[in-house]
């Protein structure tokens, strides 16, 4: 059994997984847009070029995302997507990416579990929890 998060964004998740992508070393493995799609239908003409399902893998997890149309987007809210790393080096500049144009709600900083902690919203919308654990507060 695997979990995946999968995020829902207002129009702009064909921009957001290429930042992903780019920022975290990752592959989109997939791309489909509205048009050509049996959804094609069930959406506005304008909004046919945005992204009913795609799929990023970073590391050994899969990021599904798609563009949820205006009438019925939420802001995500009450979660956020962790992202572990093992060099405090990597975890200060994935957290200065993320939070270009976001919104930092914990600076990255030690704590006694982590090298590393902080909490981000990026410019998307997505929340992120940012940790590069010490070796003996892993789990």
């Amino acid at each position: 059994m695997h979990v995946s998060p999968y995020l829902f964004f207002n129009g702009n998740c064909r921009e957001a997984l290429a930042f992903y992508a780019e920022l975290f070393g990752a592959t989109v493995e997939a791309m489909f847009p509205y048009a050509g799609s049996p959804s094609e239908e069930q959406v506005s003409a304008d909004f046919r070029d945005k992204i009913m399902h795609a799929c990023l893998t970073v590391g050994e997890t899969h990021l599904m995302a798609s563009d949820c149309p205006p009438e019925v987007y939420d802001k995500m809210q009450g979660m956020k997507v962790s992202l572990a790393l093992a060099d405090p080096t990597e975890a200060e500049r994935i957290f200065a990416g993320l939070s270009q144009q976001g919104d930092i709600e914990m600076p990255l900083q030690e704590t006694f579990w982590a090298y590393r902690f902080g909490m981000v919203t990026d410019r998307f919308g997505t929340p992120w929890m940012i940790n590069c654990g010490k070796p003996e507060m892993d789990r």
